[in-house]
């Protein structure tokens, strides 16, 4: 029973360890790409369904102190 349990323990260990090795290796691949991010370029006639400040929108705002 007992070499059981540390048989547990140590697999606990191993994947800690791992865990941490891969948090590296992601941060050395970040590193590594040395390239720029583009913008996203939008698309469309410019009308979508984004946010719009209603009468209902303005009617909380108000109750809500914003």
């Amino acid at each position: 029973m007992k070499n059981r349990k540390e048989a547990r323990n140590v697999a606990r260990r191993d994947l800690l360890k791992l865990a941490g090795l891969g948090g590296v290796a992601g941060a050395a691949a970040i590193a590594a790409s040395g390239g720029t991010a583009k913008a996203a370029v939008k698309t469309g006639s410019g009308k979508g369904s984004g946010y719009r400040e209603t009468e209902h929108v303005r009617k909380y705002y108000d109750l809500a102190k914003f």
